[in-house]
């Protein structure tokens, strides 16, 4: 299919830290081009190289949309980024995507409301990612927002896959050495990586023989570790609970959702996991502090979410919004 500059066709961007979809959509929601490439990484690499990465994609989705040949242009652009965790950073990435001349109209927002908008029917509710890192998002349909800065322990975060592990390592270590009390994850984070011990463990980390990336491995160990009694363990899985829900009831009330019924969106690698006693420990909790908030787990790619952003900011009506969830269910 041939697509002419500024025909109608939206762009969809969700970059991730460690992947990044790309989408061209019609204005009634059938997804003409599509295209997967590397994470987006601004405080690595810096911006330009950074938006470079989403070029290259970009290009690829535009040419399986049939543009082959032509410069991107698009009549609107929705671009869900990580590292968008500040306004005054939305803006720059912003005036970085424009100085692309791919749209006279492009948005950009943090990732989590790609995960927010992929699970709800309209821009209204929260979401709460748990992935490598924790943050949470709410909308509503007239434009305002919730948000955290989720910059790690400088603004308050406590939880994320990486969080976890960490968590994970100190008490097995300390367990170990005898600085702290008994618990199965001296044995079971070790075990994973077929080493004998703790000691072993922190050596091979420390050394470099075990790359920093493979501790996240051990956060399914921590979660199995708890399953099966152990009471430290178990401690942090209950703790991360109280993290989701937290987040999730300060976004409520500032959007003054506690006393509506209103989706609260759970996604990400942790949470998608369903891991049964965080699945019981959130939903106890949420049903205490927001007795009407409906929980929602979130499997689809974000990518739909940024999408649908696209479509909302085009007045586009609900047929193009389900034509689209229909092509990534």
């Amino acid at each position: 299919m041939g697509v002419r500059p500024l025909n109608g066709v939206l762009l969809a961007i969700d970059a991730g830290n460690s992947k990044t979809d790309v989408a061209v959509l019609s204005r009634d929601g059938q997804v003409l081009g599509e295209a997967r490439g590397g994470g987006f990484q601004p405080p690595v690499v810096g911006v330009e190289a950074a938006v470079d990465v989403l070029a290259e994609i970009t290009r690829r989705a535009w040419g399986a949309a049939g543009g082959a040949g032509l410069p991107p242009r698009f009549a609107r652009v929705a671009a869900c980024l990580a590292n968008a965790d500040l306004p005054v950073e939305e803006r720059e990435l912003a005036q970085a995507l424009d100085e692309r001349r791919w749209s006279r109209t492009t948005r950009v927002y943090n990732d989590t409301f790609a995960l927010l908008r992929a699970g709800v029917d309209e821009p209204r509710g929260v979401a709460v990612v748990c992935g490598a890192g924790i943050n949470c998002a709410g909308m509503l349909p007239d434009g305002r927002t919730a948000r955290f800065p989720a910059l790690g322990k400088i603004s308050g975060d406590w939880g994320g896959g990486g969080g976890l592990a960490d968590e994970a390592l100190w008490f097995a270590a300390r367990a170990e050495d005898g600085r702290g009390e008994a618990t199965a994850l001296a044995r079971t984070l070790p075990e994973h990586f077929g080493l004998p011990s703790m000691y072993a463990l922190i050596e091979a980390l420390h050394r470099g023989r075990l790359p920093p990336a493979r501790k996240h491995e051990l956060t399914p160990v921590l979660f199995r570790t708890g399953a099966e009694g152990d009471p430290v363990a178990r401690a942090l899985v209950d703790r991360l609970a109280e993290e989701v829900v937290a987040m999730a009831t300060v976004a409520l009330g500032r959007l003054r959702l506690l006393d509506e019924e209103a989706p609260v969106v759970l996604g990400g690698s942790v949470l998608a996991a369903r891991h049964p006693r965080l699945d019981e420990r959130i939903a106890e909790l949420l049903t205490a502090r927001a007795p009407k908030a409906v929980i929602r787990v979130v499997t689809a790619p974000p990518v739909l979410g940024a999408g649908l952003l696209a479509l909302d900011e085009e007045g586009a009506g609900p047929e193009a919004a389900a034509r689209l969830r229909a092509h990534y269910a």
